[in-house]
């Protein structure tokens, strides 16, 4: 479910972006929270449309993967997220959602929250990320290719008929 553009630091972690002088509010790339849930329901459903997380679904990824599931907030409402789920043994983790609300596309917000993911992957002693984006979205693919990521193969129906997906890997620990 990984997607960008509308197709899918110590804990907590708290960087300011300051976009534009004088523009919008700085962002923050944090750890998610569970008053935060609804909000980033919200952000899910308009990034992903019919392919977002049911909010039940989002309630258990917090429960399990909290720790790697963070947000990009100005202080009133959520603008972008990545997801990242790993097994206890550390030896994969596969990005489970990347989305970033689509007036703030553009911006390099899916970069940051990836390379934030990242460094807390290399941390925890990952050996191997994993991801899928659809065929066709050139700038996620692009994204993840400046970030090291490499074609692993096509899977075919994927998310169900005629929706396929691109397998894309970056081994962590060397």
């Amino acid at each position: 479910m990984t997607t960008l553009s509308g197709d899918r630091s110590p804990a907590p972690a708290v960087a300011a972006l300051s976009l534009v002088a004088g523009g919008p509010p700085p962002l923050r790339v944090r750890e998610v929270t569970e008053r935060d849930l609804p909000e980033l329901s919200r952000l899910d459903a308009e990034v992903f449309g019919e392919h977002a997380y049911p909010y039940f679904v989002l309630r258990q990824l917090y429960d399990v993967y909290g720790a790697h599931l963070l947000v990009l907030d100005d202080g009133t409402s959520l603008h972008g997220y990545v997801l990242v789920g790993t097994p206890p043994d550390a030896s994969r983790s596969w990005i489970l959602g990347l989305g970033i609300a689509e007036r703030w596309r553009g911006l390099g917000l899916g970069r940051r929250l990836m390379a934030e993911a990242l460094r807390r992957l290399r941390a925890d002693g990952v050996g191997e990320v994993r991801l899928t984006v659809e065929p066709a979205n050139s700038a996620a693919i692009e994204l993840y290719e400046s970030l090291g990521f490499s074609h692993v193969g096509c899977r075919a129906d994927y998310f169900g008929p005629g929706d396929d997906r691109l397998v894309m890997a970056l081994a962590l620990m060397r």
